[in-house]
């Protein structure tokens, strides 16, 4: 698909999916990256995680199975397959033209790994990432059409068909039906029940690159494996808009002198970027959702 192309159809449909973003001699250590992370995960050597029955943060420690890693780049879990494909030129580049910015222009933000729960499964309910589920329609419209500065993406190293959107959603206020299935904490019985809903199907390489203020839900397979890589990229020319979003996850350790030593020097403008952004917020930025 041209770079044209790939922008009008990211534009129309609120997503897109691409091949190719991983290297090929980049797969095995992201994988064998991931597979270290997430054992370390479920014993409880590594503490930052999504846990079972939270569906945003702040995700606490209630329940010992888990459904995501945060912070796969932090220099103490000690994985450099993370920050060096999150910083790759193939990955920058796509991210940039789907921002319509320069690479110049990219702010480094989340990196974070879902997995499958081992227990039990698990679903997410209907959400935009940064729109309350009880928004008012004229709310809604506002947050959507300032919503133009961020990327976010999965990119899956097993087949996975977690991932629920509805197309166009991140242009048009929802409709009576789709609010009435969007409202509650609950998450679906059949995420398909939701109007003009779409599975979205990830071959091992493949990357959806999403408006995170789609209407998206997803659902956790705790029998299926699953390592999907799940992070996201501003354009500083957003300003603070993005702060919330982006600083809820708690990012301090960014800051950290040994953290931006261990990046290469693309990886060091685009941490800037964000530690910038920090400095432009003041007081508590909240959280975007709440379960």
């Amino acid at each position: 698909m041209s770079m044209p192309s790939l922008k009008n159809d990211y534009d129309e449909n609120g997503y897109v999916i691409l091949d190719g973003l991983i290297a090929p001699e980049d797969f095995t250590p992201l994988e064998q990256a991931c597979q270290r992370a997430i054992s370390r995960t479920r014993s409880g050597e590594w503490k930052h995680r999504r846990t079972v029955g939270k569906q945003f943060p702040p995700y606490g420690e209630e329940d010992p199975d888990s459904w995501g890693v945060q912070h796969v780049m932090h220099p103490a879990l000690g994985e450099d397959a993370f920050a060096k494909w999150y910083t790759s030129e193939p990955l920058t580049k796509v991210a940039a033209q789907l921002l319509d910015c320069r690479q110049e222009d990219l702010q480094m933000e989340l990196f974070n790994l879902l997995i499958n729960p081992l227990s039990h499964d698990f679903a997410l309910r209907w959400h935009r990432d940064d729109v309350p589920g009880k928004a008012t329609e004229e709310e809604e419209i506002q947050a959507l059409g300032a919503w133009h500065y961020g990327i976010q993406w999965n990119t899956a190293l097993y087949t996975d068909s977690c991932l629920f959107i509805v197309p166009k959603s991140h242009k048009i206020p929802r409709t009576a039906e789709q609010r009435s299935l969007s409202m509650t904490s609950e998450p679906p019985s059949n995420p398909l029940d939701m109007p003009g809903a779409f599975r979205v199907t990830l071959k091992p390489g493949q990357t959806v690159f999403y408006n995170s203020n789609i209407m998206h839900c997803a659902t956790y397979d705790s029998k299926a494996p699953r390592a999907t890589l799940h992070a996201t990229m501003g354009d500083v020319r957003g300003g603070s808009s993005r702060a919330r979003n982006v600083l809820q996850h708690g990012l301090e350790w960014m800051k950290e002198e040994k953290f931006n030593n261990g990046l290469n020097e693309k990886g060091q403008l685009m941490l800037h970027r964000l530690v910038e952004m920090q400095k432009g917020v003041n007081g508590d930025v909240g959280y975007s959702l709440v379960d």
